[in-house]
């Protein structure tokens, strides 16, 4: 650990910030219907997209109608990638020449990308072709990120309305959000990625002469543009099999730097947007700091476990100065690989630029533990702020509890029917991942592709059901994937973890929409200072750390004393 390292992660933290506080305001103007600086070219675009899908955009629509909407344009983005992905041997810009993905694999993907989860059991490279990467992933990169912001408006509309049978429209919402914020975005991030480095072209490889004179063919295609879309929609899909550690893909500390701020900025100004929304910045900024301060406990932990090396190996005579390299691009380092690691953990990108199953026990902890969470510190697009703001409902309702008034958030009671539907929301995801992970350990179809024995493996299919169900996409690397039982069950996990979730949330938004706002009084707990911050992290830590301690204990805690005792599977 040194001054360089912090310093990295302090001005990428920082420019994160920076850039997080006057886009929370364009957002909750596009989200709010309100004009922008972009309006003059963008507006009749938009108006063009209404017309041709029959879409009345001052129609709004109850919880229920936005929810059956957002279900049938899931359905049908999953229907036409998977079709894609079968004929894609009949299709044109195919220049490797790919046969169609296998059913398995094909179901796999297409619900990997309809659900914003981007998992890979598949080398890009390798498996889709050009017009699969652009036409099918990238455009689901676009979508199912703007659908995760869409339920996070319509949520927060809950909040802000007063006594309304409504909580938008989904087609405007979804429209809005990628014409409006992520399209702009992408297309000046692909240009910077292009500046840096990072292929965009229709070719289908290069051939490069290596130092022993031999001729070597090299993957290439229209990166960028996938690559930009990967990381502000918090998508994670990479082009390449290896991902951000591609040097195609993120060819040095700059892009590096970048991608990491891409991956960030976005969930953070959706929690200062909120805090807009509801006409009081203080609710958004305590939201905000609650999410900074897990992410930056996490990147500490995550920093100083794999700065301080592998005793085992020191105890032979490495030298553990380096701290733990294994896994990590030397053009990036500790510090850098530390921070990107929490950062697309703790949003759901998924992402990664170093190999998370070669961190040391307590380093993997980090992003492990960070996806049991559920993506929240800041979370994904849209998916972190809905995701953050169950969270809140339920501190408010302790804190009610503990002082034996009513619970009320900006202005909102928290009652019986709301409560239940968070508690559903949040008991949804440990049924997933500890259900999937017991029967993948018990049967020997899941362990027939397990690399690693004991803690360690135990880690790895953890993680594999963590980061499905929580619509992450990394991986442990270690688990061999692509077989029919883990694509089918981490298929089912990713649609569990976004829909299943999603509905008692949108649900919620109903509820708190109908209802009458409230002013605060004197006996109002207030949700803006650093009492409410203590108390939403204390319910971070007792909610999640009871649901997968026992879990936890049994893989990387114990891999840990293991490790410090001289011992390895």
């Amino acid at each position: 650990m040194n001054a360089i390292g912090w310093a990295q992660i302090a001005i990428v933290l920082a420019v994160v910030i920076a850039a997080a506080i006057p886009l929370s305001s364009y957002i909750a103007r596009v989200l709010g219907g309100e004009r922008t600086f972009l309006s003059p070219v963008l507006a009749p675009v938009e108006q063009i997209f209404y017309k041709l899908s029959g879409v009345d955009p001052k129609r709004e629509q109850s919880w229920l109608g936005y929810t059956m909407a957002m279900l049938a344009f899931s359905v049908v983005g999953f229907l036409s990638l998977y079709a894609l992905q079968r004929l894609q041997n009949l299709l044109p810009l195919n220049p490797q020449g790919f046969d169609g993905v296998p059913p398995d694999l094909a179901f796999n993907t297409a619900v990997s990308f309809v659900t914003n989860t981007n998992w890979q059991n598949y080398g890009g490279e390798t498996t889709m072709s050009h017009l699969v990467q652009a036409l099918g992933l990238t455009v689901q990169n676009f979508v199912s990120a703007a659908t995760g912001v869409a339920i996070a408006f319509a949520l927060v509309r809950g909040f802000s309305r007063n006594e309304s049978p409504t909580v938008g429209n989904f087609w405007v919402d979804l429209t809005r959000s990628t014409l409006y914020l992520l399209l702009p975005m992408s297309i000046v991030l692909a240009l910077l990625l292009v500046a840096l480095g990072v292929p965009q072209t229709l070719d289908g490889s290069v051939e490069a002469t290596t130092l022993e004179g031999a001729k070597q063919v090299i993957s290439i295609g229209p990166v960028a543009s996938q690559e930009a879309i990967k990381e502000l929609g918090t998508n994670g899909g990479g082009f390449f099999n290896a991902n951000s550690a591609h040097p195609y893909e993120n060819p040095n500390a700059i892009s590096n730097m970048l991608e990491i701020w891409a991956l960030l900025v976005i969930p953070f100004a959706m929690a200062f947007a909120f805090g807009r929304a509801v006409l009081d910045l203080r609710q958004g900024r305590a939201i905000a700091i609650t999410m900074g301060v897990v992410l930056v406990a996490g990147v500490l932990v995550a920093y100083w476990a794999e700065a301080s090396g592998n005793p085992i190996l020191a105890d032979i005579g490495v030298d553990p100065s380096p701290g733990n390299m294994e896994g990590k691009e030397v053009r990036f380092g500790i510090a850098a690989s530390a921070l990107f690691a929490t950062s697309t953990t703790g949003t759901s990108c998924g992402a990664v630029n170093a190999m998370h199953d070669s961190f040391m026990p307590l380093g993997g902890l980090v992003p492990l533990f960070n996806i049991l969470m559920g993506d929240i510190t800041p979370g994904g697009v849209g998916a972190g702020l809905y995701g953050f703001l169950v969270l809140a409902v339920i501190a408010v309702f302790v804190a009610g509890l503990m002082v034996g008034r009513t619970p009320e958030y900006v202005g909102k009671k928290i009652e019986a029917r709301e409560m239940k539907l968070a508690m559903l929301a949040v008991l949804l995801y440990p049924l997933s991942v500890l259900g999937f992970s017991a029967a993948s350990v018990m049967l020997e179809t899941g362990l027939a592709s397990l690399n690693n024995a004991g803690p360690h493996g135990l880690s790895e299919i953890l993680y594999a059901f963590a980061s499905a169900n929580g619509n992450n996409g990394s991986a442990f690397a270690g688990l061999a994937g692509n077989t029919p039982w883990y694509n089918t069950t981490l298929g089912v996990a990713m649609l569990f973890g976004r829909f299943a979730y999603v509905i008692p949330v949108l649900a919620m938004a109903g509820s708190f929409a109908a209802k009458k706002k409230a002013p605060a009084s004197s006996g109002t707990f207030p949700t803006h200072g650093p009492l409410f911050v203590g108390l939403l992290i204390g319910v971070i830590i007792i909610l999640y750390m009871l649901q997968y301690f026992p879990a936890l204990a049994l893989g990387p805690v114990v891999e840990q004393f293991l490790m410090q005792a001289g011992k390895t599977f």
